[in-house]
């Protein structure tokens, strides 16, 4: 907004400098008569329009004018109304003569021709200077809807760095170290480029923001550069969509390049996103915890094996609409720090009762596994198996640690553990 209206204080002020000296110096007096002849009588004029109005109208024209230009009208908007308010200039001028008042349109006319051509220049070479910005930072990394709002201006973006609310969701290969021993080099890149490629595609469509998409993993950004309120939900359900295809995948194909499990992870919170400065070529940082802590939850689905971990700020935005549980609570960025990760399982429009049921039975074990009550949390785990041979990586993780210890309960019944 400041700086909209330096631009138009400056294109105005010297719109009506320039108008005023070219009036002032009669050096378009002959130019001024004759087309003022067209629509006013002079000679018979009682009273005319004083120089000191005319130098008032000009700056107030050209201010006006150069307003209307650089702001967020559409273009075919503004010439509509540029090309009314230039007919109304003489048609100011006629009805003046229907009470002998000469008013002398010119002037005024030139104001405004000189200022919308000259904020309309302005805006073409703050567009294509745009343009080329939206190029440099966005090509590849945005979805061809997104990146055209961007171009257009539809969505708007400051190169300068700034504060952005966003969730962060970062996907690579669960089993790469494995596939990658197991197999020809030449057949890992292939199929691991084909993970790249699918992942980096379907993120982008969803509405990301492509940080990163390598050998280490593809990193997705919702909520930049176009600020979203609800961009947690949209990525958990991204996620829980990829983790269903990517089962389904696996369990239906036995083509190498199908292979890949999917794990992911997802932080929201503050990123800091703008462009470098006094760096050889023109690059976008987009830096913050979430992204920091995204990889560190993906790389601890290996640990757990779950498909996917989020933190807690994600489950508080996301627990209305998904079905999640608690794993563990893990080391933040700073070794003190003390953060709760959830797995997101399904949506709840989807979720079944038994779904929901055995989610809760997982939570209970969780809460009495953490109070030390053993058996307690060995029965509330057992509940919460499901039917047939469906796998539950993270509860047999759980069942795992507390065998030893209700066996040890069981052995020595009387012995505080």
């Amino acid at each position: 907004m400041k700086r909209s209206l330096i631009r138009t204080l400056v294109i105005g002020v010297a719109v009506a400098l320039a108008v005023g000296a070219l009036h002032a110096s009669k050096s378009m007096a002959g130019f001024e008569a004759a087309a003022a002849q067209l629509v006013s009588d002079y000679a018979g004029a009682t009273r005319i329009v004083s120089e000191k109005w005319q130098y008032v109208f000009v700056l107030l024209i050209a201010l006006g004018v150069s307003w209307l230009s650089l702001s967020k009208v559409p273009r075919w908007g503004s010439r509509l109304l540029f090309s009314l308010l230039l007919l109304e200039l003489f048609g100011l001028s006629w009805v003046c003569s229907l009470y002998r008042v000469f008013f002398q349109p010119i002037p005024s006319a030139l104001a405004l021709v000189f200022a919308f051509a000259a904020a309309q220049g302005w805006s073409a070479f703050l567009r294509r200077d745009r343009s080329h910005m939206v190029r440099t930072f966005f090509a590849d990394c945005l979805s061809k809807k997104e990146f055209r709002r961007l171009k257009d201006a539809t969505t708007p973006f400051d190169a300068h760095p700034k504060a952005y609310e966003v969730s962060v969701m970062v996907c690579d290969i669960g089993n790469k170290l494995a596939f990658a021993k197991g197999s020809e080099p030449a057949a890992f890149a292939e199929a691991a480029a084909k993970f790249i490629r699918e992942t980096a595609a379907r993120l982008t469509d969803e509405g990301a923001y492509l940080q990163a998409a390598d050998g280490e993993g593809v990193v997705g950004i919702f909520g930049f550069p176009a600020p979203e309120a609800e961009h947690a939900q949209k990525a958990v359900r991204v996620i829980l969509d990829m983790t269903k295809n990517s089962r389904d995948r696996l369990e239906g194909s036995e083509e190498i390049s199908n292979n890949l499990d999917l794990r992911t992870g997802i932080s929201s919170g503050m990123i800091i996103a703008g462009a470098l400065k006094d760096s050889r070529r023109p690059l976008l940082l987009a830096s913050g915890e979430p992204i920091e802590l995204a990889r560190r939850f993906c790389a601890l689905n290996h640990f757990y094996g779950s498909k996917a971990l989020m933190d807690t700020q994600t489950f508080d935005r996301v627990s209305e609409a998904v079905v999640a549980r608690p794993i563990d609570f893990v080391n933040g960025l700073n070794s003190h720090d003390q953060l709760e990760i959830y797995e997101p399982l399904w949506l709840a429009a989807e979720a079944t009762p038994e779904h929901v049921a055995r989610r809760d039975s997982f939570w209970s074990g969780v809460v009495l596994y953490r109070e030390r009550r053993w058996a307690e949390a060995y029965n509330e785990f057992q509940k919460a198996r499901g039917s047939g041979e469906e796998e539950d990586p993270p509860l047999e993780f759980y069942l795992r640690r507390l065998e030893p210890l209700v066996l040890q309960l069981t052995e020595s019944p009387f012995e505080q553990i």
